[in-house]
Order: structure tokens, then C-alpha cells, then sequence
């Protein structure tokens, strides 16, 4: 009962916030197409400065799509954007989507992760919030929401899930001494055979290192990812140690 207790008074300061609305036009638009929504939301991650995300397990962006709109955040991580993501623990269970989480962990996406049920939020600047017409899994559509109260609503609940949840557990305490001292070299900007020569290696030695790191650091290989920049962000980030 108590675990649900924030949760319970931020529904009910959502339900004051609707009264007080009551008669006040209201700054919500209703998208009904997925697509228009998945094109504003792309729009939005390349103009804005900050973003805050809650995503539930039954996630599921697949394909071009799905590649699209990681290609933006990424793109918009390396451009400055500061994003906080918090992901329900069954989304961990997917290989799939937990290689995902990985990447963008790595790309500076923080992520965090709760057992508790959680709907799928997007919070852009404290200016813009995206939400699912109804709070149900695949549901098309959704509600672009710019009144400052209701914003500061989903404000509230982001920040205090995000109190309560626990940080994703990176796999960097996997690596080995040698693959940390060889990722150490990669982030110095020496190509592997400038790494051989520093560690008195030779260059395919390097090369199964390399491959070990991206191995344990979950960095999947895909046309449109650049692992060896993930693993040096991951590095530069204080990940490794």
C-alpha cells in the first residue's frame, strides 16, 4: 500500500489540476495517426535540450522505424542532449531490447529501471509531453500535451519514479585488466595497431580484445552503429574503471 502511495497522490493532484482546468481552454492536441506522432516526436529530440522518458515493457518499436528513431537519439546524444530513461525490468528480459538499452546507456541515454508497472511517457523540456491516448500497450495515436500544469505533473511522477528506481547494471566489471588497458589506448584515439604497440601485443591480439569488449559491453553490430565509439563513450564516461 505505502509502495503505491506516491503514485496515489500524483493521481490525485493530476485530478485537481483537471478541475482547476475545468472551463479554461486546455493546450492538449490529439494525434491520432502513430506516424505523425513517431515524426513530431523525431522533430522534437532534434531541437530539444532535455528529455525525460519512461518506457513500459510491452515496448516494442520494430524495424526502419524503430532504427529511425534510435539514429535520432543517438545523433541528438552526441549533439548535447541530456536524457534520462527509466525502463521497466521485464524490458531487460528481451535481448533484444536490453542490447538496445545498452547502446544508448553507452551513448549517454541514462537509464534507470523499475519493477512497478509504469505507462509510456515523454518529456521534452518541461515545454512538451508526449502520452498514449489510452494507457494501453500499442495503442495508435497519442496526446501532445503543452499545458504548463499538466507538464508539471508528469514532471513529478518522472522525478520521483526515477528516485525510487535502480540503475542499469552495465556489464563493464566483466572486462578483463587487458581489455580495460586496451580500451583505454581506443579512447586516446590509437587505431589497433598503434594499441599493439603500446601493450607490446601483436594487432590481432588487439583484435580479440576489441571484439571481447564489445562482446561484454553488449554494444550490438549493425550498419547505422559505430561500436568502437560507443565503447570509447562508455570509457570516457566513467563506465570502465
Amino acid at each position: 500500500m505505502e509502495e503505491n502511495a506516491p503514485l496515489t497522490q500524483l493521481a490525485r493532484r493530476l485530478e485537481e489540476v483537471v478541475r482547476e482546468l475545468r472551463g479554461i481552454p486546455v493546450d492538449v492536441e490529439r494525434l491520432e495517426d502513430s506516424e505523425q506522432v513517431r515524426r513530431e516526436i523525431s522533430r522534437m529530440v532534434g531541437v530539444s535540450r532535455e528529455l525525460r522518458a519512461m518506457h513500459p515493457v510491452g515496448t516494442d518499436d520494430q524495424g526502419r522505424a524503430e532504427q529511425r528513431t534510435r539514429r535520432d537519439v543517438l545523433d541528438a546524444l552526441q549533439d548535447g542532449l541530456t536524457m534520462r530513461t527509466i525502463v521497466h525490468a521485464g524490458m531487460l528480459d528481451d535481448p533484444r531490447k536490453a542490447a538496445r538499452v545498452r547502446e544508448l546507456n553507452a551513448a549517454g541515454d541514462r537509464h534507470r529501471v523499475v519493477d512497478e508497472p509504469i505507462q509510456q511517457l515523454l518529456i521534452f523540456d518541461r515545454a512538451a509531453a508526449f502520452l498514449r491516448i489510452t494507457p494501453v500497450d500499442g495503442t495508435p495515436g497519442g496526446l501532445l500535451v503543452r499545458q504548463q500544469s499538466l507538464i508539471s505533473v508528469c514532471v513529478d511522477l518522472f522525478e520521483r519514479t526515477w528516485e525510487r528506481a535502480r540503475e542499469v547494471e552495465a556489464p563493464v566489471a566483466r572486462l578483463s585488466p587487458r581489455e580495460r588497458e586496451v580500451l583505454a589506448r581506443i579512447a586516446e584515439g590509437r587505431s589497433n595497431g598503434a594499441v599493439a604497440r603500446a601493450l607490446s601485443i601483436t594487432e590481432a591480439a588487439v583484435g580479440k580484445h576489441v571484439a571481447g569488449v564489445f562482446a561484454k559491453l553488449e554494444l550490438p553490430a549493425g550498419d547505422d552503429v559505430n561500436r568502437r565509439v560507443l565503447a570509447v563513450l562508455a570509457y570516457l564516461r566513467g563506465a570502465v574503471k
